[in-house]
């Protein structure tokens, strides 16, 4: 295959993904769909379609050939390095005030919505299987780790308390319907337990809402009005998570022995654009919502060019 056959095979698999982003985009501005809309079809992806992809595409899965605990392990320590080494920067580098927005949008990314495509769009249903293990740990990792440095550098107005209710916290993550899919499938999948036909294909019908509905959401929510505000900060968090944090994560997931369809996942996971999410969290716990959105639309921005890079050069490698 030549260089130039790989190159547009890597742009069949990031194209449509970010494609559908910029069609998000395109919608918002032309009116035809508001954030009455991006908000209903939000909840409907985050609590019914995308917890129903992630149940139906484990259930049909051949764990045999893809649960892989060194796997899970491997993603949440590099997972942990990553938010260590973004919280260090952050220590050297970034005002008091912003270090916990910083670090969470270096380190965060959106695994549940563009790093599952990307992996559907490389390798089919093995590749939703593979992310749809990989979530639970995302979902826990990510929130955790986020809520520890929101909370650890925090704002502190006068006359308040810690403000950090863990008791929520713990009873968020345990009712997260992404967490509660991946616990509800996973034994059955062990099982061998097969859905009636019926069922399956209404089920599937309603799972393949999530990818586009989703995707068009993230598109419709960006603002490059935000890009005009403080974009120092966000330029170094944008570099540290699509640059420096996949290419870090990926060459040390190499030296540990991945390849093929676990090291493709594991880089479009780590390479996927902060999460949308951070801005919820960021505004919740008193950080700065504004930084939150440029490094969401900046990351966003970048990840058509850098996965695309990314995916490229690891094939020329022979690597996936």
């Amino acid at each position: 295959m030549s260089l130039l056959d790989i190159f547009v095979s890597t742009l069949d698999v990031s194209l449509p993904v970010f494609a559908m982003v910029f069609i998000g985009i395109g919608l918002k501005r032309l009116g035809w769909i508001d954030q009455t809309f991006v908000n209903t079809a939000s909840k409907l992806v985050f609590r019914g379609t995308l917890p129903t992809l992630i149940f139906l595409s484990l259930l049909s899965a051949d764990l045999d050939n893809t649960f892989s605990p060194l796997l899970l392990g491997f993603f949440a320590l590099a997972t942990l390095l990553s938010f260590a080494a973004s919280w260090g920067w952050a220590m050297l580098r970034v005002k008091r005030p912003l270090r916990g927005v910083y670090i969470q949008g270096a380190f965060r990314g959106n695994c549940g919505i563009v790093g599952l495509a990307l992996a559907a769009g490389m390798y089919g249903d093995a590749g939703i299987s593979t992310g749809s293990l990989l979530l639970g740990v995302v979902i826990l990792s990510y929130n955790v780790l986020s809520v520890i440095a929101l909370a650890t550098w925090q704002p502190r107005a006068e006359g308040s308390g810690s403000g950090v209710d863990w008791h929520s916290i713990i009873r968020h993550i345990l009712r997260n319907p992404l967490i509660i899919s991946v616990v509800a499938a996973t034994p059955l999948a062990m099982l061998g337990v097969e859905l009636p036909d019926w069922a399956m294909t209404t089920g599937n019908y309603f799972a393949s809402l999530t990818l586009p509905l989703a995707l068009i959401c993230i598109g419709a929510t960006l603002s490059t009005r935000a890009l005009r505000k403080g974009y120092r900060t966000a330029v170094s968090a944008s570099l540290a998570k699509m640059v420096v944090i996949p290419l870090g994560a990926t060459a040390l997931a190499w030296w540990a022995g991945f390849e093929g369809r676990e090291l493709g996942v594991l880089f479009l996971f780590f390479a996927s654009p902060t999460a949308a999410a951070a801005f919820v969290m960021a505004k919740a716990m008193g950080g700065d919502e504004t930084l939150t959105a440029n490094i969401i639309a900046l990351t966003t921005l970048m990840a058509s060019i850098t996965v695309t890079a990314g995916v490229f050069i690891l094939r020329v490698a022979g690597l996936i």
